[in-house]
């Protein structure tokens, strides 16, 4: 390559690693690069193609953009395809870094098998994986153009740490998604104030809850626990919650025929010794009438405008046991000051310090003193006594709806 060529311009070179190979910098060089992820490093001129070749076919690096700059400089960088390729002057200290090693790392899950594998494919390492002080094996090799690069394994520490944070990633991602399967939008009612809130006590849960647009001024309010916790329960509570909705449209006339479809489905979608709790109610703006089916649920709490009380007990068993199933709905009328509530045993089996449980006979303590306050107000209310009688780390989920008449 004549010098003229190399004073015309440099070609940019973008990578992204193909395989199994995770890439870190140990020192970023002229470039606003991400942190990690990355490679990053200058050579010399690579008009003609080894380099690239070499990474593509001895590496499994794909190149996934490259540029030609007009510039006066000598220079390769492999960098995220989002970030800007600087070019050092001459006279920078960064200039001085071409051709140099250690500045470069590459992070291998398995040192060995890629030292023996880019082997095979030509690229000269200066010696074997060699174990190091701090647990992991650690080689080095040269690219065509003469840049080293330092390959290192994960040790133990490492790999557990990294597994960990996976994990914790993996989990968050779930605990986002589960949190748009509960209620975005709450279909408006003149004469109802309603309110849900779901606190896990995991990053996910089997605790359920949902208000559905039934059409024709009526609402369904829908709780529910499935058995277990943690990942399974939220996937079951899932499943549960595309069961009920994509079956909902038959519950305007039919809520009988509904909760038999529904449990029908998580029947067949399910495990053996799957099961969950489940009440389904339906008021109608109208009328005030409100229809219920308690599937095996803690009964609803029913606190009437002259502080009378009803509970609203089971009317069949848990969904998700027996395909041949029914369920019966029962019926009550209510009237403007009237509230209710429907919760799962997050509220009524927190616990003290002393192992007593809040139980059902302070959750309604809690709602005839705060029986005055909006349904918001109300259910932020009865949490915070729930919190104040067990003030230690929560041990299941925490879920509740109140509604009231206006």
């Amino acid at each position: 390559m004549s010098e003229s060529s190399t004073t015309r311009g440099f070609r940019c070179a973008y990578w992204e690693l193909e395989r199994s190979v995770h890439l870190f910098p140990s020192r970023t060089v002229g470039s606003n690069v991400a942190e990690c992820g990355v490679v990053f490093g200058f050579g010399p001129p690579v008009w003609e193609s080894t380099s690239v070749q070499t990474r593509q076919d001895g590496l499994d690096f794909g190149a996934v953009r490259v540029h030609d700059h007009n510039v006066s400089a000598k220079s390769i960088g492999c960098a995220a395809v989002e970030n800007d390729f600087v070019n050092p002057e001459p006279d920078s200290q960064e200039y001085k870094l071409i051709g140099c090693s250690r500045h470069v790392v590459l992070v291998a899950e398995d040192v060995v098998a890629n030292f023996q594998e880019w082997s095979k494919r030509g690229v000269r390492f200066h010696r074997p994986p060699e174990a190091q002080t701090w647990g992991g094996m650690e080689t080095s090799f040269e690219d065509p153009d003469g840049n080293s690069f330092v390959l290192v394994g994960y040790d133990a520490a490492t790999r557990e740490f990294e597994a960990q944070r996976r994990a914790a990633q993996e989990l968050e991602i779930a605990k986002q998604v589960q949190g748009r399967l509960f209620p975005q939008v709450l279909p408006h009612l003149p004469s109802l104030d309603y309110t849900g809130i779901c606190i896990q006590a995991r990053q996910v849960g089997g605790d359920y809850y949902d208000f559905l647009n039934l059409s024709q001024g009526r609402l369904g309010l829908v709780i529910g626990d499935i058995a277990g916790k943690g990942i399974a329960a939220a996937l079951l509570m899932a499943n549960l919650q595309a069961n009920l909705r994509s079956q909902c449209v038959i519950a305007f006339d039919q809520p009988q025929q509904l909760l038999r479809s529904v449990n029908k489905l998580f029947c067949e979608n399910t495990t053996d010794g799957a099961f969950a709790t489940l009440l389904f109610a339906e008021y109608d703006d109208s009328s005030g009438r409100l229809r219920y089916g308690n599937c095996g649920h803690l009964s609803a709490l029913l606190l009437r405008s002259n502080d009378s009380l009803e509970q609203l007990h089971s009317t069949g068993t848990v969904l998700g046991v027996f395909r041949e199933w029914d369920c019966l709905i029962e019926e009550r009328r209510l009237f403007s000051g009237d509230s209710f509530a429907l919760y799962t045993d997050g509220i009524t089996e927190s616990f003290n310090d002393a192992g007593e449980e809040f139980g059902v006979h302070r959750l309604i303590e809690s709602l005839r003193r705060h029986r005055e306050q909006l349904s918001a107000g109300l259910v932020a209310s009865i949490v915070n006594d729930v919190k104040k009688f067990s003030p230690h780390e929560q041990s299941d989920d925490i879920t509740l709806i109140v509604a009231k008449v206006r």
